[in-house]
């Protein structure tokens, strides 16, 4: 961010007038995460009054507050699905409990696991004949198909990946639910992210200390291309992104609401599903990370968007995205992302 131009320091403040103007700003923001987790309070609610195993936790930009009335973001819905208890080391099975062990060795795709059925008598593993919902592999594992939680899903509603959505329905929003398996500890390509000893930069040991204390989940679908794609389970650390999107500054809130803004405008409506909402927070968080926290300020609004798409294209050109958490997960999708390279390198030329 060291070459800023004369204008930069004069369009900035203007930018994010605008963005005060368009609601985006500290009060609007505030007034969205509060109504929108005391809806996640009221969503989970009767489920805890009629006993069933589930937690209802919303996500996304709505949540966030990170989003404006143009936008028209939607709203994620992650259904916690407490059947079964999901453990990285057998000191954690437990008697009389349905037990899934994580697996996680070279032969899976970072970001991701497989889940082997273990016995709820012993600490063990499952031995019976597979069924419709389970996988014998070469190693004699008896693997849970990352299918399983698809029936839980309401048939109405569009199947996109793991996702059951409601999409074109007048006077509700586009939505997102998604059914998971929660589990107590964080994934094993995380830790060294969490190790990592931080002084004054972003994220500071406190937060670094919260996320390692946060749940993660295992949702039902695989690394596009594994080997293993049908049995994959994806790791979701979305507490912990949650948790260092609430920690955000203004600026950096209006950096990422006017990432998405010129993506839509000028990328995703020419090629649809091209770059995700996810992406641009993921290329926003490693940016700030990279950065002094100073260097976040109302005045320097455009040279930090400019920084972002910039780190977004050069992702683009080195073919690899990591993910913030397990940076051994690339989220780079090379039959999607070449085709979007020049729209990348113009808006980054413009913007400079």
């Amino acid at each position: 961010m060291s070459r800023i131009p004369d204008y930069a320091h004069n369009l900035s403040p203007k930018m994010s007038q605008v963005m005060d103007g368009i609601g985006v700003n500290e009060k609007i923001v505030m007034k969205r995460r509060r109504a929108m987790l005391l809806n996640e309070s009221l969503f989970t609610l009767p489920h805890q009054l009629l006993g069933n195993d589930k937690n209802i936790f919303l996500f996304g930009s709505q949540i966030e507050g990170s989003t404006t009335l143009g936008l028209k973001s939607d709203t994620d819905c992650l259904i916690s699905v407490n059947i079964y208890n999901v453990i990285q080391d057998w000191s954690e099975w437990e008697y009389g409990k349905r037990n899934l062990l994580m697996i996680q060795d070279e032969y899976v795709s970072p970001g991701y696991c497989l889940l082997q059925i273990l016995r709820d008598d012993a600490p063990l593993p499952e031995v019976a004949e597979v069924d419709d919902n389970s996988y014998r592999d070469r190693m004699g594992r008896i693997l849970l198909n990352n299918t399983f939680l698809n029936d839980v899903g309401i048939n109405e509603f569009i199947r996109h990946g793991p996702a059951h959505s409601i999409q074109d329905v007048p006077g509700v929003s586009d939505d997102d639910f998604v059914f998971a398996f929660p589990c107590h500890l964080r994934p094993v390509q995380a830790r060294h992210w969490l190790n990592q000893h931080r002084e004054e930069q972003w994220p500071t040991n406190g937060m670094i200390k919260y996320c390692s204390n946060t749940q993660c989940f295992v949702v039902g679908v695989g690394k596009t291309g594994s080997v293993n794609e049908a049995f994959e389970w994806r790791i979701s650390t979305s507490i912990a992104e949650r948790y260092l999107m609430f920690n955000l500054n203004i600026t950096q809130i209006r950096c990422y609401v006017l990432m998405k803004m010129i993506l839509k405008t000028f990328i995703t409506q020419r090629i649809p599903d091209s770059i995700s909402s996810f992406m641009c927070k993921t290329i926003l968080l490693h940016c700030i990370s990279f950065t002094r926290s100073d260097t976040w300020k109302e005045n320097t609004l455009f040279s930090c968007l400019s920084f972002c798409l910039s780190t977004l294209y050069n992702c683009v050109q080195n073919e690899f995205c990591p993910h913030f958490f397990i940076t051994q997960n690339n989220l780079y999708l090379s039959q999607v992302y070449q085709s979007i390279s020049h729209y990348l390198f113009f808006l980054c030329q413009n913007s400079i």
